[in-house]
């Protein structure tokens, strides 16, 4: 009977090694484990073998340390760049600019709704769509996008955005 590995990347077997960083920039690091003290330049105490590239320190960027994380961080910043934004890659993001003014029916939810699900399709081959829904509040003039999809055929992972 054949067993069924699951697929990992190779970037997160070594778990002190960051990838990316999150999004949004806050200004303070509040990535998990063992991390410099703010100001400090001593290893908390009773840790050992730290690897500096562990350690976040006094950066404004907190670190990711796996790829699906880091992915979700990406597809957040597709979503929120316009085209032409982007000096050497002018294709890339999720344009909602071209739709601020435009009315919220439901043709131009629908259009939104397919033109963000091809543009993740085509910018994230790891990246398995499962559900991409845009529910408007009218009172509010927004809209809210959530989406659900695996990286690597994983788990399950939400993105939520209000627009």
């Amino acid at each position: 009977m054949a067993i069924r590995i699951p697929n990992k990347n190779p970037l997160d077997i070594n778990k002190r090694v960051a990838i990316g960083v999150a999004i949004p920039f806050n200004g303070t690091s509040t990535s998990t484990g063992n991390l410099l003290f703010s100001g400090s330049t001593e290893w908390p105490a009773g840790s050992t073998n730290l690897s500096p590239a562990y350690s976040t320190g006094n950066s404004i960027f907190r670190s990711t340390f796996t790829t699906v994380e880091q992915t979700k961080y990406n597809l957040i910043n597709f979503i929120l760049t316009n085209k032409n934004e982007r000096v050497l890659n002018p294709n890339f993001g999720g344009n909602l600019r071209a739709f601020l003014f435009s009315n919220i029916t439901n043709d131009n939810l629908q259009a939104l709704e397919l033109k963000l699900s091809n543009d993740i399709q085509s910018n994230f081959p790891n990246v398995t769509l499962i559900n991409l829904t845009l529910t408007p509040y009218y009172d509010d003039n927004s809209i809210q996008l959530n989406m659900n999809f695996t990286v690597y055929n994983g788990v399950t992972q939400t993105i939520q955005i209000l627009l």
